[in-house]
């Protein structure tokens, strides 16, 4: 696909690796639009780049269906949906600490799920709807992760990436017949706001465990998405971009 004048749909695309991606598009031609939850960073990358934005909650298909609805009625289906919305929220599954022991709270699990498994879901459901309805052979990019293999402290997390995995091929065997293509890419440890949370002591571990011992850019995590976009043969596959580290 020639990026060239496509419209991209970006979930959580006003920080982050999501606003990277929005940025990287438009230079290269296409007409980004993103969604996030916090008004200031729209704002910020309206002012900064001139890409519009919107507040929608992927998590609520209310919101998802009606956003998609309406974009597509003002601007056409979109050619390309990057699912890049995403959190986290850690603990261990059972803690002991002396004669203390706690649990994985539920609440942790149902809002990691809620948004990155529910609300990949909810944004590739309806982009693929639009994308059929009206004769759009486009792309899906959902953004899955190095701890989909199982990390430790991330059991909704890794669940969430694993099961996104899943239905990125689901997906994409489905939908080939109308021309469309879906993939993932699955980052490792990237220099983002994510990563600037993390003690500086845990983080000097990571980084050790890396093999080319350090961590990745946004903009190489970006370069992946241009690629996806651009292979035409690339499809049901989840692309791994994370130094040659393994958790």
């Amino acid at each position: 696909m020639d990026i060239q004048g496509k419209k991209a749909v970006i979930t959580g695309g006003a920080r982050g690796l999501g606003r990277q991606y929005a940025l990287d598009l438009k230079k290269l031609g296409a007409e980004p639009f993103v969604l996030n939850l916090h008004q200031e960073h729209l704002d910020a990358l309206k002012k900064e780049a001139g890409i519009n934005g919107k507040i929608v909650d992927v998590s609520s298909e209310k919101e998802v269906v009606a956003f998609f609805e309406s974009y597509t009625s003002e601007h056409g289906a979109p050619d390309i949906l990057v699912n890049n919305a995403g959190i986290t929220a850690d603990a261990l599954f059972i803690k002991k600490k002396g004669e203390e022991i706690t649990r994985f709270p539920l609440s942790n699990w149902e809002k990691v799920i809620n948004i990155n498994l529910t609300g990949t879901f909810l944004a590739a459901r309806e982009a693929a709807f639009q994308m059929v309805k009206h004769g759009v052979k486009g792309i899906i990019i959902n953004i899955s992760s190095i701890s989909r293999w199982g990390n430790v402290g991330q059991t909704n997390y890794s669940a969430s990436k694993s099961a996104v995995d899943a239905m990125t091929v689901t997906w994409a065997k489905e939908l080939a017949r109308y021309g469309i293509r879906v993939c993932a890419i699955a980052p490792g440890y990237i220099n983002t706001e994510m990563c600037a949370m993390i003690r500086q002591e845990v983080l000097d571990k990571l980084i050790q465990n890396i093999p080319v011992g350090r961590l990745g850019e946004r903009e190489e995590i970006s370069q992946a998405v241009q690629f996806i976009i651009k292979n035409d043969f690339f499809t049901g596959r989840v692309l791994e971009v994370d130094g040659g580290m393994r958790v």
